[in-house]
C-alpha cells in the first residue's frame, strides 16, 4: 500500500466556528439548543488544572482508506485551529468494509502506513488523537485472518502512548432481522487499559458495545479516569433508543466527562450508522454534539465541574465493598 497522504492546514476551510457559552464551546446550530444548570449552582473556585478544550468527530467511513483519512485530517485541522487540544475519533476512523474478508484484507499492523498518516496528523496539527477503532491485525493474521478491534491514543508528537484492545464483541440478534456476530472475525481483548494522562486528563478508553457494560466504566473510574470515551458505530436500530441515554447514564454513574465520537450514515449497501456524536459532563448533561454528516463538535472541560459533582455526591467512597464484587 502506498503512503497515505495528508493536507496541509492552509487547504482546508476556516468553517463551523461554533459558538460560546459560559462553561463550554458548542458547535454549530446546536449552540441555541444545549441547556445546562449554571456552574455558580453547584459551587464556586478554580483548581488544579485549566479548563482545555476537546472534540469529538463525526464521519462516515468507507472501505476507500485515502477518503477516511482525507476526512479525519480535515477534522483535525478544524479541532486545532479551534483550539482543541485532543480529538476523538470514532470507531472504524480507518474504514468500514462490507464483509469480513474484506475488512481482513485491507487490516494493517499498528506499524503500518495508516499509523504512520494519522502520527503525522497529530505532528502537524499538535493535537492528541483517539482513534476509537482500527482494524489491527492479530497475531496469527496471516493464518486465521482475524484482527483486533483497537483503540489507539497518539500524543501531539505523533508517538502511540497507549493501546486498548476491545473486550465486549457484539454479537446480536436485533429487531427486524439484523444479525451481527463480530466474535466470528474480530478477536477480543484480554485486559482494561490503565487510563491515559493527558493534557484534558485521565481518559479511560473503551470501544463502542462496551458502553453497555457499566463495571467497565466503574472500573475506569477507580482507576483514575476523569474522562471516559466510547467511539462507536452505533446501528440505526439501537442508536435511536439507547445511544444517548447509555452516554449520560455513564457519565452520571462515574461522574466523569463522556466523549462519544460517532459514525454516521450509509457505508456500503450492507451497513449504516445512527451518528450523534456528543460530549456529556459528570452531571449527565449534552454539552455538545454534532450535526449532520461530518462534523465535529467542541466542548470545554472545566476542572472545577468534575470536583464539584465528586465532592457534592461521594458514590466512590458510598460503595459497598463488603457486597459489591
Amino acid at each position: 500500500m502506498q503512503a497515505l497522504k495528508t493536507s496541509k492546514m492552509s487547504e482546508w476551510p476556516k468553517r463551523n466556528k461554533g459558538r460560546v457559552c459560559k462553561d463550554r464551546v458548542v458547535s454549530g446550530d446546536d449552540a441555541s439548543e444545549t441547556t445546562y444548570q449554571n456552574e455558580d449552582s453547584m459551587g464556586s473556585g478554580r483548581e488544579g488544572r485549566q479548563a482545555t478544550l476537546v472534540a469529538a468527530a463525526q464521519m462516515t467511513s468507507t472501505l476507500d482508506k485515502y477518503h477516511n483519512m482525507a476526512i479525519c485530517d480535515r477534522m483535525a485541522r478544524r479541532a486545532a485551529h479551534r483550539g482543541a487540544l485532543m480529538l476523538f475519533l470514532p470507531e472504524c476512523c480507518d474504514f468500514i468494509g462490507s464483509s469480513a474478508a474484506e475488512s481482513s484484507f485491507h487490516a494493517e499492523d499498528l506499524d503500518g502506513e495508516l499509523m504512520k498518516a494519522f502520527s503525522k496528523i497529530a505532528r502537524e496539527t499538535g493535537l492528541w488523537l483517539s482513534l476509537g477503532g482500527i482494524h489491527e491485525r492479530g497475531p496469527n493474521w496471516k493464518i486465521d485472518k482475524r484482527y483486533y478491534n483497537s483503540h489507539v491514543i497518539l500524543n501531539s508528537d505523533g508517538q502511540l502512548v497507549s493501546v486498548y484492545r476491545k473486550l465486549h464483541l457484539f454479537d446480536a440478534d436485533l429487531p427486524g432481522g439484523e444479525s451481527l456476530r463480530e466474535s466470528e472475525f474480530t478477536l477480543p481483548g484480554k485486559s482494561i487499559t490503565d487510563p491515559v494522562s493527558t493534557p484534558l486528563g485521565k481518559v479511560g478508553l473503551a470501544v463502542c458495545y462496551d458502553l453497555r457494560f457499566p463495571h467497565l466504566s466503574w472500573k475506569l473510574r477507580e482507576m483514575g479516569a476523569e474522562i471516559l470515551t466510547f467511539p462507536a458505530a452505533f446501528s440505526t436500530t439501537t442508536g435511536p433508543a439507547h445511544w444517548e441515554v447509555l452516554l449520560r447514564a455513564r457519565a452520571i454513574e462515574t461522574q466523569c466527562w463522556v466523549v462519544g465520537a460517532a459514525q454516521i450514515g450509509r457505508h456500503n449497501p450492507c451497513r449504516a450508522s445512527y451518528g450523534d456524536a456528543l460530549i456529556a459532563d459528570p452531571w449527565g448533561r449534552v454539552i455538545a454534539r454534532c450535526g449532520d454528516g461530518d462534523d465535529i463538535c467542541i466542548a470545554e472541560l472545566r476542572p472545577e465541574t468534575l470536583h464539584r459533582v465528586r465532592r457534592g455526591m461521594l458514590v466512590l467512597q458510598h460503595q459497598r465493598k463488603d457486597i459489591d464484587s
